[in-house]
């Protein structure tokens, strides 16, 4: 099976990154082919709103007719993958602007105006989230960002027909050296020994979420 891992943060060998490349080891310790994209490698934008992808009789029916850097990424998901894993940082409360553009080319397109609402999509795909944070656990729920992740599960499995799971990376070491910025309300001691104690742990949950989603293919 194919699994493709999706990086929607700017940085390459950071939190994230770092967490949907343990995702994708963990696809191939089970024989699955990987590979890593980046989203901000990529020249592209979000949805035009052209609705190329709605007409009747259009050739892009189903399809996102835009060509740009995404086309390639959709269509080899289209026509490769079994499981995708998608990784953001959660920036202003919400996945990276990158992400979301490119989730909206590639679950609006196939999404089908029938009564009731179904896919064109020709196969099923799982899926994984990794979200990486600068914030807490608790500071999580008390801003109500389940209810983003729980909706954005629900539009993947709707589209793409297949399970959906998310893993959380919270209260992550943001800067390299804290001296370098203003920062006053963390404790960088403090981020430090969490990087060093619980990253590692996560690092190994990513993977773990990595070896279920191949498992099942």
């Amino acid at each position: 099976m194919t699994v493709i891992g999706i990086n929607g943060s700017p940085r390459k060998k950071w939190n994230t990154a770092t967490l949907v490349g343990k995702a994708l080891e963990g696809a191939a310790s089970q024989g699955a082919r990987t590979e890593l994209v980046h989203l901000y490698d990529l020249d592209f934008k979000g949805c035009k709103s052209c609705f190329a992808c709605k007409l009747i009789g259009s050739p892009s029916y189903g399809r996102c007719a835009q060509k740009d850097g995404l086309s390639p990424l959709l269509r080899k998901i289209e026509e490769q993958a079994q499981a995708i894993i998608l990784g953001s940082p959660i920036y202003f409360g919400a996945m990276s602007g990158e992400m979301r553009s490119c989730i909206e080319r590639l679950l609006f397109a196939p999404l089908e105006y029938a009564s009731p609402i179904r896919s064109t999509f020709p196969r099923k795909i799982r899926t994984g989230f990794i979200y990486t944070m600068n914030v807490s656990e608790e500071m999580v729920s008390a801003r109500g960002y389940a209810a983003m992740f729980s909706a954005t599960e629900t539009s993947f499995r709707m589209i793409f027909g297949g399970e959906a799971e998310t893993f959380c990376c919270y209260d992550t070491y943001q800067f390299p050296d804290y001296g370098k910025v203003v920062m006053q309300y963390m404790d960088p001691e403090k981020k430090l020994a969490r990087r060093d104690t619980v990253f590692p742990e996560d690092c190994r949950k990513a993977f773990e979420l990595g070896r279920r989603i191949a498992a099942k293919g």
